[in-house]
């Protein structure tokens, strides 16, 4: 005799299938007062149940993280616009061959950003491969937003360490899919930014911020006033790539200004060095 717990797992099986079944023959579902709630797309997307879907994206990457034993990371940001130096150095070529001045240019440019990639590349390699040396429960792993750019370059890093490497990506109104160097059983998209930071924050040991642009901003602010209005455990926040930084953002603006206060510059440290970042955390912590 069935149990009730294998009645309940044939009753979600069958209300699955059946949205399965829709969809694989190109048959759009209508509104059903009879089926299931949990498997009934059209109630579950409704303004009035946002806070469930947000219930659920707080809890699915935080089951599997914790089934996956992921307890700590190191949340890297940056620009996703930057290229490698073999992709920077590819368009160069194709565009000196067409003589194309524009795409010349744009190339160029590409080629002196790349050292943001490489370096990103670098420091992830780093972490992977000091962690692995460490405990189980104290490994650190790369997190990233998991698009490309800065965010593919410290996944990339890890997983050629043969580190597992998590990506926290976000549907945004354009096309954008996980780079290839997430683990896939890491690899998760969200519909709410509110969330994905929550998620970036709830295991992060450190947040390194490399050279980006508005969401990198908005990102590593989060993260600062978190820690300085003592909502965050305080980590290290290190900001690499001094020139760019310190060319972007005049923090002693902000002290004379009185609109922060002398030891809040104390909240992050820069560098343009991978090793030197990495010295930064584990001396923040004993490693």
């Amino acid at each position: 005799m069935d149990t009730s717990k294998d009645l309940d797992e044939r009753a979600m099986t069958d209300a699955w299938a059946y949205i399965q079944a829709q969809a694989d023959a190109g048959v759009p579902l209508r509104p059903n007062a009879y089926r299931l709630a949990f498997g009934d797309p059209e109630f579950l997307l409704r303004r009035e149940t946002r806070g469930i879907r947000l219930q659920l994206e707080l809890l699915k990457p935080d089951l599997d993280q914790t089934e996956m034993g992921i307890d700590n990371t190191i949340v890297v940001f940056g620009s996703a616009r930057f290229k490698s130096l073999e992709d920077a150095q590819r368009m160069v070529d194709e565009a000196s061959t067409t003589g194309d001045a524009q795409a010349l240019t744009l190339a160029q440019r590409h080629v002196r950003n790349a050292h943001h990639y490489e370096l990103a590349r670098a420091f992830g390699r780093i972490v992977a491969t000091h962690s692995t040396a460490l405990p189980k429960e104290e490994r650190l792993y790369i997190c990233t937003g998991g698009g490309p750019g800065i965010m593919e370059a410290a996944n990339r890093g890890a997983a050629e360490a043969g580190a597992p490497t998590l990506g926290l990506n976000i549907a945004l109104p354009h096309e954008q899919q996980a780079n290839p160097y997430v683990t896939p059983e890491l690899s998760f998209k969200f519909h709410y930014f509110a969330v994905r930071k929550m998620h970036f924050m709830m295991r992060a040991k450190a947040m390194v911020a490399f050279p980006g642009g508005f969401g990198t901003l908005d990102e590593l602010f989060e993260v600062i006033t978190l820690v300085q209005t003592k909502k965050s455990t305080p980590v290290p926040i290190i900001l690499f790539g001094k020139d760019y930084w310190k060319r972007l953002i005049n923090m002693d603006v902000l002290v004379e200004e009185g609109a922060i206060s002398p030891e809040d510059l104390n909240l992050f440290q820069y560098t343009d060095d991978p090793q030197e970042a990495w010295d930064i955390i584990r001396h923040s912590y004993g490693l």
